[in-house]
């Protein structure tokens, strides 16, 4: 059997614009079979792994603001209340890149918040997507202290859909940054087990992979 610790680091992932319901519930039924922490699924698919999860303890994760960021704080909102309402347990939703880099902090702040708050309310995590991929380590550690600042519950590396993902040296600026009760997930291109297990080394508690398979099935040796 694959290590079951890894497992419950990888939230099983599934945002292509292209993907089926067919292959939302199969990620679902890979999710419980492997008993990853979540499935991380389009908003529209949210109902469909909510009943395909029903009664297991794996997550239903999904993306709220995705993947660029800037739609309005009422519209991000009104996004997640209906993500909640279908029975979303987890959201990653994107910072709003353009603010920030405005130096719009409070914006970006109170944004933060209000979701923080509207997940809480529901029992659900927040996890917020800052793209480091456009963020030089300066506005790394600002957008960190924002999320921090506001209460977020996890601080998330990337989309996936920009130029790179994760790297070690993003979570390891960011583990540094953040108080130790803000968790991290390293998300966009970890392909291998040897990426995987970097990434934690680094300080990452979760990790965001369409590979999710792969990395298990590429060695079952216990994880260190």
């Amino acid at each position: 059997m694959p290590t079951p610790n890894l497992a419950a680091t990888l939230d099983h992932t599934l945002l292509r614009p292209d993907c089926t319901e067919a292959q939302i519930i199969q990620l679902c039924q890979e999710a419980r079979t492997y008993g990853f922490a979540s499935a991380c699924v389009p908003p529209c698919y949210v109902p469909v792994a909510a009943r395909e999860l029903s009664g297991s303890e794996v997550a239903v994760c999904t993306v709220i603001g995705f993947p660029l960021g800037y739609s309005s704080s009422r519209g991000k909102f009104r996004e997640a209340e209906i993500a909640l309402a279908e029975g979303a347990t987890e959201l990653d939703m994107v910072l709003n890149i353009s603010l920030l880099k405005s130096g719009q902090l409070d914006a970006v702040r109170a944004e933060i918040e209000d979701l923080t708050d509207l997940a809480e309310a529901h029992g659900a995590l927040l996890k917020v997507i800052i793209e480091t991929a456009l963020l030089t380590e300066e506005g790394m550690e600002t957008a960190a202290r924002l999320c921090a600042e506001a209460g977020a519950h996890f601080v998330k590396t990337s989309t996936g859909f920009a130029s790179r993902g994760a790297s070690v040296a993003d979570v390891e600026l960011l583990r540094r940054v953040l108080p130790p009760h803000i968790r991290i997930k390293a998300s966009g291109g970890i392909r291998t087990r040897d990426q995987a297990l970097a990434l934690l080394a680094a300080g990452a508690d979760r990790l965001g992979t369409s590979n999710s398979l792969a990395i298990l099935q590429e060695d079952e040796s216990p994880l260190s």
